[in-house]
């Protein structure tokens, strides 16, 4: 198995290591089953239980204004503080559905109580697949019900495929981690590969810890590593309307993160680098994707940061010279210059894996040969600096494939 930790954009921390033994953290059982929403007939529904009834979580959902029946239902109907159940099901997003959509996410969750033992406001609701499609409820039900009699600490990995769509390989891990009081574990399975953006992109993500954390405590740790991974990220530059990221925390471990501790710190560095990775995962992924690249935009204001690294990373052009290995700075220019109009040239500099092939918007000198073979690697990464000082920002992006075309023209069909 190829380690978790592959990308050099992300730091992991000294006290942080992979758990080959994998599974979940104490506490969580997982399960997932075939209910035949997927035309392949693959695993389609999971069930994630955390048996601790002190359990505490934290949740974000998707910004769009188009929102699936299962992001209202949860953000709506259950104690986001609180949440000791997950369903799941891949095949169909129930978006776009109406009144049935939202009768079709409630059975879910009244039948995913039932299955973990739990109230109906502790049980979290995700869907994932084709958007308008009414979603077949009592095919998940039933298979909640054979889901159930399958739970087992070590069922995370048919938790996982049950969330796949387009995905072309499984993102999940098994960490451990040492904190002051001991030694704590963290787990994560996401999915995702099309329909990205940098405007909260997880599609779908949930983690475990077997640390005691407050709700608070969680709610905050979750918020700031997504600001720095999956809101970091672009793969078409379209947002979802079923995007979900949770965080349960069953203290099952016998280990408590407090507040404004080192542990705290600890903690939230682990579940940072943890994040990136499977950021980073999904942008790779990226439905038929060759390459990922990071862009660095320094300098200028906040707004003009922004705007030139998201122009940038979702620009045609630039993706599909990453996918080609064309070092074509021209690209990156340009989409900088569409985000920033104004009447006077923009003196902007550009450098490509640390070749600087522009200066003051204009050309100068650099060792050809040299840069080609750089972007030719798996990650590529281009720092543009503009006039001004103390703003930065990044975003991962996936090149633009033919296999992205193919894949999302014969989506349905």
């Amino acid at each position: 198995m190829s380690p978790f930790f592959s990308s050099r954009w992300v730091e992991v921390p000294d006290w942080v290591r992979e758990d080959a033994a994998g599974g979940l953290p104490a506490g969580f059982r997982a399960a997932g089953v075939a209910a035949g929403l997927k035309p392949s007939g693959g695993t389609d529904v999971g069930l994630l239980v955390s048996d601790a009834a002190e359990t505490t979580s934290a949740a974000r959902f998707t910004r769009s204004g188009v929102l699936a029946a299962p992001v209202l239902v949860t953000r709506e109907r259950s104690r986001l503080d609180a949440l000791r159940v997950v369903v799941a099901n891949s095949g169909n997003a129930n978006a776009a559905t109406g009144g049935r959509g939202l009768d079709d996410a409630a059975k879910m969750q009244g039948a995913a109580a039932m299955a973990g033992g739990v109230q109906a406001d502790q049980v979290a609701v995700a869907s994932t697949g084709v958007i308008g499609v009414p979603l077949d409820s009592r095919a998940v039900v039933s298979g909640l019900a054979r889901a159930r009699s399958e739970l087992r600490p070590d069922g995370d990995a048919d938790f996982a495929a049950a969330i796949m769509t387009t995905d072309a390989f499984e993102k999940r891990a098994s960490l451990e981690v040492d904190l002051a009081g001991g030694t704590v574990r963290l787990c994560a399975q996401a999915k995702g590969a099309g329909m990205i953006s940098p405007s909260f992109a997880t599609m779908l993500c949930f983690v475990q810890t077997d640390a005691a954390l407050s709700a608070d405590t969680a709610d905050l740790l979750l918020g700031v590593c997504l600001k720095r991974s999956f809101e970091r990220i672009s793969v078409d530059g379209q947002l979802s309307t079923n995007d979900t990221a949770i965080l349960m925390c069953s203290g099952a471990g016998g280990v408590t993160v407090q507040a404004e501790s080192e542990d705290e710190l600890r903690f939230g560095q682990a579940l940072d680098a943890l994040l990136r990775q499977l950021a980073l995962a999904v942008v790779r992924d990226g439905e038929g994707a060759r390459r990922i690249g990071r862009v660095v935009v320094r300098g200028g204001h906040g707004e003009s940061v922004e705007g030139a690294a998201r122009a940038v990373a979702n620009s045609p052009l630039v993706k599909a010279a990453l996918h080609g290995g064309d070092p074509n700075w021209g690209r990156i220019v340009q989409a900088v210059g569409m985000a920033l109009p104004g009447t006077a040239p923009l003196a902007v500099d550009v450098g490509i894996e640390g070749v600087q092939v522009c200066a003051r918007g204009g050309a100068i000198g650099f060792d050809a040969k040299a840069l080609a073979q750089a972007v030719a690697r798996d990650e590529v990464e281009y720092v543009v600096e503009l006039p001004g000082e103390g703003q930065e920002t990044e975003v991962f992006f996936s090149d633009l494939s033919h296999e992205y075309v193919t894949i999302n023209a014969e989506y349905t069909t």
